[in-house]
């Protein structure tokens, strides 16, 4: 089972793969059979929850 972690639940993120703006979900390790890797759920301006490598996000921070 995934152990979901929701520390970081509402952090508007930037997609640096599509360029475009979200919101993170929760942070999860995906198992690999000789690797950990983790993955952040997010949301897309349109809804739409998606799965991404935490390198390839970055939060924004706002003033």
């Amino acid at each position: 089972m995934i152990e979901k972690n929701y520390t970081l639940f509402g952090t508007k993120v930037k997609n640096l793969t599509t360029n475009e703006i979200g919101l993170l979900l929760y942070t999860w390790v995906n198992q690999y059979a000789d690797v950990s890797v983790d993955f952040a759920t997010c949301v897309d301006k349109n809804g739409k929850k998606y799965n991404i490598e935490l390198d390839k996000i970055q939060p924004i921070e706002e003033v």
